[in-house]
């Protein structure tokens, strides 16, 4: 199987961004160990600050399942929500942490509603159990 995980804003900065609520490893050192991990499934890694950089990779269409955590875009992007809301493929959305413990805005997703999961709160373990339940 091949998964596409798609990161949205300030989520290139894992690994130092707030260590007491997003951890202290960095995004490619997890994704290899997730490599390793899943090593007979292909794991495509897509990040970016931009909106739609984040539509156009996903549109590229070249993946089986996706998982996706748009950061911030997460409680209004309704342009990200249509385009998961044209997905008809596996899709699960994850956030580092437990978004319903934070800001009030925080706690509300506009694209969780196209997506057939929502892990949130387990740090980035989300990312694994979310390709153990793609799997």
């Amino acid at each position: 199987m091949k998964i596409l995980i798609v990161n949205g804003p300030n989520l290139n900065l894992l690994g130092t961004r707030e260590p007491e609520i997003y951890g202290n490893i960095s995004m490619e050192k997890y994704l290899q160990q997730l490599r390793q991990e899943f090593a007979q499934h292909e794991i495509l890694f897509y990040q970016s600050n931009i909106e739609g950089e984040l539509i156009n990779r996903i549109q590229e269409d070249d993946f089986d399942a996706l998982i996706v955590n748009f950061g911030a875009f997460t409680h209004y992007s309704y342009a990200l929500a249509d385009c998961l809301k044209n997905i008809n493929k596996p899709k699960i959305e994850v956030h580092i942490s437990n978004i319903y413990k934070r800001e009030e805005f925080r706690q509300k997703s506009v694209t969780a509603t196209y997506t057939d999961a929502i892990l949130s709160g387990f740090g980035l373990k989300g990312y694994q159990l979310a390709v153990y339940s793609l799997i």
